[in-house]
């Protein structure tokens, strides 16, 4: 049971309190409007897509070279799946980028253009779940809705001292958000709950003397504050295997497959590769998976290491480099000096990386 109940007395001043201090302290964000200043939903959005997984840091060059590209949701909607996935490259969980353009289209299709204001017409669009619907209704719209993610949960599992594990604890920490959400200022309130979980009631270390709710949060009180939010064990994950083949051409150019439409990073390029096994070493024959038969290959040192979300990945490289550009079924040669524009993942800049270095 929470140290106290949601509807106690000492929880009606909280929003104020918070929206106080966030008036004071509200970070600066190149997608956040101004005080006094309108949202732009079509900011809001593409913000809240872009840190999903992702830190505030690292979206902020994205965001901005999106807006400078596509400044607008039309914009976006009318440019090639295969831009957007190559100006995405980089930020990782590539469902995202589609799911993105997907969504881009679908406001210019349904609704002429303009994002609709409501969670429910929201969650409608491809892409868009609870979470995103609730934020871009708050923050673009200024509607009540309750925005939880991460740092939200952290805050509310200190200040109601809820000591059940996640990720069991979500539907109480929601339900707990709720009943603080106030009918006034709903948008600045969530950033500012936000802001409150980055910056102060930070995962390690919490800066409590800080904190405008400091008075009334019961994990501060009963000492358990950088406890909370409690965790279950994580399950170790798995670790699979390939071989990974770098195709080089004497004019300068690599080889280059265009991974299927669905699935992890759909859409994306990639150098051919063997599948990516689960088994304790490099079983799978790699032979039989080479895009050129009979070539000179060269074992690249090493073994390049990439993380997803539910598993490890491990690759071998090997190499080669042809004199002329033999026509390929599936791939297509592309010039080693764009690679930018190739819309790579980063566990394919790491293998190309690789090969360079040893091959140079």
């Amino acid at each position: 049971m929470d140290a106290f109940a949601p509807h106690d007395a000492a929880t009606s001043a909280l929003p104020g309190l918070l929206l106080a201090w966030y008036d004071r302290h509200r970070r600066r964000m190149p997608w956040r409007a101004g005080p006094g200043q309108p949202a732009d939903p079509y900011r809001v959005w593409l913000s809240e897509i872009m840190l999903q997984q992702t830190t505030v840091a690292t979206v902020g060059p994205y965001f901005n070279r999106f807006i400078e590209r596509w400044p607008t949701v039309r914009d976006l909607a009318a440019s090639p799946l295969d831009e957007v996935l190559s100006a995405w490259a980089g930020l990782g969980y590539y469902a995202r980028a589609r799911n993105l353009h997907a969504c881009a289209k679908a406001v210019v299709d349904r609704h002429d253009g303009v994002f609709p204001g409501t969670e429910a017409a929201l969650l409608s669009l491809p892409g868009v779940g609870a979470y995103t619907a609730a934020a871009v209704a708050a923050i673009a719209f200024d509607r009540k809705a309750t925005v939880v993610d991460g740092n939200v949960e952290r805050v509310m599992a200190r200040m109601f001292a809820v000591e059940e594990p996640m990720p069991a604890a979500k539907p109480r920490l929601r339900e707990l958000a709720a009943t603080l959400t106030p009918e006034r200022r709903p948008g600045d309130y969530a950033q500012a709950v936000m802001d409150l979980g980055a910056t102060v009631c930070t995962p390690r270390s919490p800066t409590c003397l800080s904190c405008p709710w400091s008075g009334s949060c019961q994990g501060r009180i009963g000492g358990i504050a950088e406890a909370l939010p409690r965790k279950s064990p994580k399950s170790d994950k798995p670790t699979r295997r390939g071989t990974a083949f770098v195709v080089l051409s004497g004019p300068g150019n690599l080889l280059l497959r265009q991974r299927q439409a669905k699935g992890m990073l759909g859409g994306m390029h990639e150098v051919p590769a063997t599948p990516w096994d689960s088994k304790t070493g490099w079983e799978v024959d790699a032979d039989d998976h080479a895009p050129v038969s009979g070539a000179a290959w060269i074992a690249i040192p090493g073994v390049v290491r990439h993380t997803f979300s539910h598993f490890h990945l491990e690759l071998e490289v090997t190499a080669v480099r042809l004199g002329d550009e033999p026509a390929l079924d599936g791939g297509q040669w592309w010039p080693i000096d764009a690679l930018d524009s190739a819309a790579l993942p980063t566990v394919m800049v790491k293998v190309v990386r690789q090969a360079l270095m040893h091959l140079a």
